[in-house]
């Protein structure tokens, strides 16, 4: 199982020193991937500018959206910035997407946040793999979209995907699934592997999908009292009330957590465990590499 970082993009306050430090420090690193998020209504900065400047700090490890909420965007334009973010990265990109659920960053982009978003994504799945192999995607257009992505085809695309119906319709066009549980659970976490192993072999695809985890962690000093200021925050929209209960649900707060988390994880089947850090400490890549190399 491989281990990937998120750049800390939902801790406040961050710059360009922070931001552009822990890129080159993950590359740096025993890790896999480099990873961000997107919200819009939150103090984080934009995910496709920040990747765009790690992807220039960077020369190995795969740049990966987790996950761009694709229905609040025009696809093509999506279609063009990934493809851009993966010329500028060499090819490493990686493209998850989902139907997010904040219904106050789609009023932000002036999207309606209503039942349709999922069917509406898919639709846009279809169009970002035709814009990729140089197809004409927007009508009366004489060119396509371009530049073209350096990988063939286009980056891989996972699925944000948290529900038995969202991953069995990600069988149809994904490469994977990004999942994220808060604990993590391995209950939830095992039924999601078993469920899109199951949807691929009824999708009739040949290549078994990646499955990709992730979890919040805290590792220094303090960290249960990070953990739980963080969650404070970051899960303010669901009221003070339900974070504060939620928030002892979320158990890697130390090394020996985080090395039984990696090792749980691991015989579920996980290709890679995607970690999301709860400060902006970049000292926290040394305590992880320590942890579990």
């Amino acid at each position: 199982m491989q281990i990937g970082m998120n750049l800390p993009v939902m801790v406040p306050g961050l710059d360009r020193a922070a931001i552009l430090g822990w890129a080159r420090r993950i590359d740096a690193g025993p890790f896999a991937t480099l990873a961000a998020g997107e919200r819009i209504t939150f103090p984080n900065p934009d995910m496709m500018v920040t990747l765009a400047a790690a992807a220039a700090v960077t020369e190995r490890v795969k740049i990966a959206c987790t996950v761009l909420v694709l229905p609040m965007h025009a696809a093509p334009l999506v279609a063009k910035q990934i493809a851009t973010l993966d010329v500028l990265s060499g090819g490493r990109v990686v493209c998850g997407v989902g139907v997010g659920a904040r219904a106050e960053d789609y009023r932000a982009a002036g999207v309606p946040f209503d039942a349709r978003r999922l069917r509406r994504m898919e639709q846009q799945v279809a169009l970002l793999k035709r814009a990729w192999a140089g197809e004409l995607v927007v009508e009366d257009a004489r060119r396509p979209i371009e530049p073209l992505p350096l990988q063939p085809g286009g980056p891989p695309l996972w699925a944000g995907a948290l529900t038995a119906d969202s991953i069995r319709r990600a069988a149809r066009w994904a490469d994977g699934i990004c999942g994220f549980s808060f604990g993590p659970s391995l209950d939830e976490v095992a039924f999601a592997w078993e469920t899109a192993r199951a949807a691929w072999r009824e999708a009739g695809r040949t290549t078994p999908p990646r499955l990709v985890g992730g979890c919040w962690f805290a590792l220094g000093a303090g960290a249960r009292a990070q953990l739980d200021a963080y969650l404070q925050r970051y899960l303010g929209f669901l009221g003070d009330d339900v974070a504060r209960a939620m928030a002892p649900s979320v158990r890697t707060d130390s090394p020996a957590a985080l090395r039984r988390v990696a090792q749980d994880l691991a015989t579920l089947g996980t290709d890679e465990l995607l970690l999301v850090p709860t400060t902006a400490d970049a000292d926290e890549l040394d305590r992880v590499a320590d942890a579990i190399g």
